[in-house]
């Protein structure tokens, strides 16, 4: 038992009591809690939400990552320590407007008039002068003009020196509402709060803590899922995201959790239509909008609505708005084209969202397990090719792909400074997974691209992981576009019958008949070079055990075996040979394939040039065979988001008094006029005295005006420091 005495005890956690109050409805512990609020909300608003776990262990690592999520930075809007810190600004704002509301309304009613003559002396504003009548006629006659003025009037009779009952207290007062301004913008934060809390994770979380209802985290059919990953079709209040494709309709809608999906059961289906999207010059959408009927599951009703962004349609309290849209399950037809000089080329056909498995064969003859998983099908894709702008601020484009491109697979490639916004036509997005699990992504576009230099080439992107850029292969596209020139120039090069043929073809053109003896050893360089590039003769070797070709075995060769001094003469002269025999395998698989041979023209310089640099970057391509965009079928999924949110009209009527109380504290000011008359030289003398709460030169122009309208004064100049009232 404690020694001290009870009444003690009681005054101890009075005081304690007191203290906590006073500390939530102090101004530096709102302040403190609001600051901590805007950091969150900046953390919220750079770091993504409710990404999957692999992306933040991608993007900053493992150890981040757990952080991240151990404190639901991840998440901080449905935080548990940020939906306490909103509960803490209600309670602490609350409590500020009731310890000081009913302050203020008192001061409204209150006129002061009991002011006393010798206090009017201290005030800023004062005047002084002698007016006609008794007091009382005058009292009654400056009262009547400050009512006509605008202002509220009380006034109370006085003794004075020269008798009981002959002075007279004028007290005015105008521009109360400010103080109304002060409860009015309080009563916002709380209303918008409380507000959020109950349209935020509030209810939800609620649910899933006393209503046993889980995050689910599997696969499979929406109608399969059990109920207690559903919430109740009289949830109060929730916001999920619902997936429509054209021609389908969907009545289930997801809640995404940090830790897997809650499924929101809603009391009607949607069924979309159409998906209308128009896209400006730039490539940027403008404007999403969606055709949907909406079937009523009690009734059978159907109700033909259209939603766009900013128009969401309504129904039995559910706002359905127009989120963003998706692929919907679009067919695809691709061909492979074998880059392994191993594969055979074969076609396949899928569904966005769906996957194929095949066995391709290893190196070493072993079969390896592959599936093949249709990602994304973009039927427009406007880029920028012209790099940035330096001169002209951010670009148009977030995706700059000219600089993409930069990111090459092997060789460099230099790009200017500018825009070139074009439409490249359609492409498609997969992913290769390996046996283990393992995948790497890719995106190829269909058609052939003019990126610059005049030579169209096929992009062929690929990376490793989503935080990673796309790098490009690109593969030249020949006079009749298609990429088969290429491919077959590059199965070429591995058949030596046919490099020899090529090799002594260009010596027979290249060499004076009149030196028949630089023949064979020209051959032989010629045919040394191919080898190298070929990666047949090669020291260099990949990660994985096979040899390296590409300019970089020829640049490993002239460091090994030619002086320094003569290595940049005789590294061009290689180069030189090398383009000339690539040039007649190139006529070779040309007439092989029964195509009109090249002519020794600037495009089929161009086209060399550019086969010499994707030569060398195929090598690290980390794919077999490449899929190509050969036909499509689209359908379209628009994405809307449904949402219960009885709580948005407690923010509504928020917001309006945050405009109405911030609106009254900045441009309303409380002002109070006292003039106390006394009887003197058959008349009376005023004193007049103007109090407000901001000085400002209005204030000082209107005590002039109306000291000279009320009393025919001028404003007397304060000598000494004084306060107000």
């Amino acid at each position: 038992m404690s020694d001290l005495p009870l009444r003690d005890r009681d005054s101890s956690r009075s005081q304690a009591v007191r203290a906590t109050l006073e500390l939530l409805a102090s101004m530096r512990f709102a302040i403190s809690l609001l600051t901590v609020i805007c950091i969150a909300s900046v953390i919220g608003t750079v770091l993504k939400q409710h990404e999957p776990l692999v992306n933040y262990v991608n993007q900053f690592g493992p150890f981040w990552a757990q952080l991240f999520l151990a404190l639901k930075l991840n998440a901080v809007y449905s935080a548990w320590w940020f939906l306490l810190i909103l509960t803490f600004l209600v309670i602490s704002t609350s409590l500020c407007v009731s310890r000081h509301a009913p302050k203020y309304l008192a001061d409204i009613r209150n006129y002061k008039e009991n002011l006393r003559e010798q206090s009017l002396k201290a005030f800023h504003h004062r005047a002084e002068a002698d007016v006609a009548g008794s007091t009382e006629e005058a009292a009654k006659r400056l009262g009547q003009q400050l009512v006509s003025g605008g202002w509220k009037v009380k006034m109370q009779q006085r003794d004075t020196a020269a008798g009981p009952g002959t002075g007279w207290m004028l007290a005015a007062k105008a521009g109360a509402v400010n103080k109304l301004g002060y409860i009015a913008a309080h009563c916002a934060i709380v209303l918008i709060c409380i507000g959020g809390l109950f349209d935020g994770d509030l209810i939800v979380r609620a649910q899933m803590l006393l209503g046993g209802k889980t995050p689910y985290t599997g696969g499979g059919m929406i109608s399969d899922v059990a109920p207690e990953h559903r919430l109740s079709i009289k949830n109060p209040t929730f916001r999920g995201n619902l997936m429509v494709s054209e021609g389908t309709q969907s009545g289930t809608a997801i809640l995404n959790q940090s830790d897997g999906i809650l499924l929101q059961d809603l009391p009607f289906s949607v069924e979309l239509k159409k998906f209308i999207v128009e896209y400006y010059s730039t490539g940027m959408p403008k404007l999403f909008a969606s055709e949907i009927v909406i079937h009523d599951r009690a009734t059978g009703e159907k109700l033909e609505k259209r939603v766009e962004v900013n128009h969401p349609a309504s129904y039995k309290g559910i706002e359905i708005y127009q989120s963003s849209f998706d692929d919907g399950g679009s067919s695809v037809k691709l061909h492979a084209v074998p880059m392994d000089g191993v594969s055979q080329p074969f076609d396949v056909e899928g569904v966005i969202g769906n996957s194929t498995e095949f066995e391709r064969k290893l190196a070493d003859g072993q079969q390896d397990k592959v599936t093949l998983e249709y990602t994304a099908l973009r039927t427009i894709n406007v880029e920028n090719f012209g790099g940035q702008d330096k001169g002209a601020g951010t670009d148009v484009r977030k995706v700059d792909l000219r600089q993409a491109i930069d990111e090459r697979l092997g060789a460099a490639h230099k790009t200017t400074d500018k825009k070139d916004l074009r439409n490249i036509g359609p492409s498609v997005g997969y992913k290769l997974r390996d046996a283990s699990g393992q995948a790497r992504e890719f995106q190829n576009y269909m058609l052939p691209v003019d990126t610059g230099d005049g030579q169209p080439v096929f992009l062929l992107g690929v990376r490793e992981n989503q935080a990673d850029q796309m790098r490009y292969l690109r593969v030249p596209a020949d006079p009749e576009g298609t990429m088969n020139t290429f491919m077959q120039l590059r199965q070429a090069m591995q058949s030596k019958t046919q490099a020899e043929k090529a090799a002594r073809a260009y010596v027979q053109r290249a060499v004076d008949v009149s030196k028949p003896e630089l023949a064979e050893p020209l051959t032989q360089s010629a045919l040394k070079a191919l080898e190298l590039f070929a990666g047949q003769d090669s020291k260099l070797k990949a990660p994985d055990g096979r040899q390296l070709g590409g300019l970089q075995a020829i640049s490993g060769f002239m460091d090994s075996n030619v002086p320094e001094a003569e290595r940049e003469r005789a590294g061009e002269v290689l180069v030189r040979i090398l383009n000339g025999v690539l040039f007649e395998l190139a006529q070779q698989v040309r007439q092989q394939a029964g195509l009109k041979p090249f002519e020794n023209d600037e495009k089929t310089q161009a086209f060399m040039t550019q086969s010499v640099f994707s030569l060398s970057d195929a090598q690290f391509y980390p794919a077999p065979v490449v899929f190509m965009l050969q036909d499509f079928k689209q359908v379209q999924a628009s994405v809307f988001q449904v949402a219960r949110a009885p709580g948005k009209n407690i923010v509504y009527l928020g917001c309006l008094f945050l405009i109405i109380g911030v609106f009254a504290m900045l441009y309303v000011r409380d002002r109070r006029i006292w003039i106390w008359l006394t009887p003197a030289n058959g008349g009376s003398h005023a004193n007049m005295a103007l109090s407000t709460n901001r000085k400002t030169m209005d204030g000082d122009r209107e005590f002039a005006m109306l000291a000279d309208k009320l009393i025919g004064a001028k404003p007397l100049q304060k000598k000494t420091p004084g306060g107000s009232v």
